[in-house]
């Protein structure tokens, strides 16, 4: 067994599209309305499946705004540079909400950045194996 994605809903698709794209890096993969259930969907990620899990990003027609609510906890993406990986979401227009830093009680380098809607996003500072990409 493998992730195959996780899904967010989202009050306004391009935004939330062109923050996870133009803002954290990841590509478009592919899109699909469905206005007989009132829905759009976008899938994004670094790679498609199988080789690499995705991010569902789902519209429900006029809803703009959901609630976080408290078991939400956050999305992790690794980073080889942490430090420019931030600077990048800064100069893209993003919110980095924790700068860079190791985390309490351990030895991992972190950072957090908030989407258009509020969901929280861990970079983890990670060499990359040359299959992966990111930030």
């Amino acid at each position: 067994m493998r992730i195959l994605h996780t899904m967010l809903r989202v009050g306004d698709l391009q935004r939330s599209i062109d923050f996870y794209t133009k803002v954290l890096g990841m590509k478009l993969l592919r899109t699909s309305d469905n206005p007989e259930y009132k829905y759009t969907l976008a899938f994004l990620g670094y790679g498609a499946n199988p080789e690499h899990a995705e991010l569902e990003l789902t519209y429900n027609y006029g809803v703009t705004s959901y609630e976080m609510g408290t078991a939400y906890g956050h999305l992790a993406i690794s980073a080889e540079d942490i430090v420019r990986a931030c600077e990048a979401v800064k100069a893209n227009g993003g919110n980095v909400t924790r700068e860079p830093g190791p985390v309490k009680g351990g030895t991992s380098v972190i950072a957090f950045v908030t989407d258009p809607d509020g969901y929280k996003i861990e970079l983890i500072e990670r060499q990359f194996d040359g299959a992966g990409a990111g930030l």
